[in-house]
């Protein structure tokens, strides 16, 4: 018999804050982290602006991470570590509660961030510091957990696939526990001139945070987020044995590639529809279950459009009634680490009953008119909730959450 999945912490580190509490409070009041780069001078790039880390993440960083490890870690492995480590503490994982070998650690990598500016600094550690298994290995040498432990690479769906690969382990007994993490940081000359070649992101420089502006009219491609996040899974029963608080089951995922196009989603949203299709399916629901979506939302002209005739081809003529948001509207698009992060803010809106807007909707695109939550936040009751998440390459994910009573 397959065990329910069950969350017991959530974290996340991004440009609005160091822990998931400030992160919500920021997002909740309508804040942006989105800002001129400062980490290095931009002038010469298309894209000048992104979502960076708060400056005292390097300070804070320090005290989690010993000076010797740091020196073999990139600052983007240093963000998941620092994450994960806060995920056990705040949320009171003891990691004496289970064998060793029975506790997993998946990772959602896009890259290790080891970009130019981390190479100019670079000595004997270069390897470390890109090995794509850097970040779950240093989570499980800090704890010696000794379960299965690998990385996961689908673009922007990463760290939602490691996701999946965790609710499986669980729910058919290979894992007592599942560590699922990732960051990300593309914020380097390098990598932005690749997007910026693509027309991926957005070039709104003199517009600031209000670059960033899914589902309007004026959308001109997404913004870059720094961030990172980390969701602890565990059984109902092991949880419960334990004494844990249980914030949200995991109810089902849906998995999907495209096999259309290397960067556009599929005309239509078939392929997103279809994604979210088979997660109601797995989690054993109905469309009409569903009370909220935090959508991927990039702010592109394709992608919001074809969710929004997605969601639109599933929920029918209860689409209307479903609020959408879109973190990325305010923390930007943090890459292979969205999944997890926006998995933790959609459970965090369970447990709060409460939804934090889609920022900046100022100019609304007349053919794209679902309840985007409009710049201001609410309260929602709501039991069950969709996160979408969809990768270059066509790789599509959705996670179910429902309220656990």
């Amino acid at each position: 018999m397959k065990k329910k999945v069950v969350i017991t912490a959530i974290n996340t580190i991004n440009s609005l804050g160091l822990n998931i509490d400030e992160c919500w409070n920021n997002l909740i009041d309508g804040k942006s982290g989105i800002k001129r780069i400062s980490r290095f001078d931009p002038s010469d790039l298309e894209t000048q602006i992104a979502a960076e880390l708060p400056n005292e993440f390097e300070e804070y960083a320090s005290e989690h991470v010993k000076k010797r490890s740091a020196k073999q870690m990139t600052r983007v492995t240093k963000m998941g570590l620092v994450c994960a480590k806060e995920a056990v503490t705040r949320y009171n994982f003891n990691t004496e509660n289970y064998p060793k070998d029975r506790v997993a650690v998946l990772a959602g990598v896009v890259n290790t961030g080891f970009s130019s500016i981390e190479k100019a600094n670079d000595d004997k550690n270069s390897i470390l510091k890109a090995m794509n298994n850097s970040l779950s290995a240093w989570i499980s040498l800090e704890y010696g957990f000794t379960g299965p432990n690998f990385s996961v690479a689908t673009a922007c769906a990463s760290s939602a696939y490691a996701m999946a690969l965790g609710f499986d382990m669980i729910a058919n007994n290979q894992a007592d526990a599942v560590i699922v993490v990732s960051s990300d940081s593309v914020v380097n000359p390098e990598e932005i001139k690749g997007f910026n070649e693509i027309y991926a992101l957005s070039t709104s420089n003199d517009r600031g945070a209000a670059a960033s502006c899914p589902f309007s009219k004026d959308r001109d491609g997404f913004v870059i987020g720094e961030g990172a996040g980390a969701i602890i899974l565990e059984s109902e029963e092991g949880a419960r044995a334990r004494g844990a608080n249980i914030l949200a089951e995991f109810a089902g995922y849906g998995l999907s590639s495209e096999a259309y196009n290397i960067v556009s989603p599929q005309e239509g949203g078939e392929g997103m529809m279809f994604t979210m299709q088979k997660a109601l399916k797995h989690a054993g629901l109905k469309p009409e279950d569903i009370h909220h979506i935090n959508a991927h939302g990039t702010s592109t002209t394709l992608n919001d459009m074809y969710e929004t005739m997605a969601v639109k081809k599933l929920f029918g003529d209860n689409a209307s009634k479903i609020p959408v948001v879109s973190s990325k509207s305010m923390i930007g698009h943090t890459i292979g680490a969205a999944g997890v992060i926006e998995g933790a803010i959609t459970v965090k809106s369970l447990l709060e009953q409460k939804l934090h807007p889609t920022a900046n909707y100022i100019n609304p695109d007349p053919e794209l008119d679902l309840d985007y939550v409009p710049n201001i936040a609410r309260e929602h009751e709501m039991s069950c909730a969709l996160s979408n998440s969809f990768g270059f390459g066509g790789h599509n994910a959705t996670l179910v959450f429902k309220s656990y009573i």
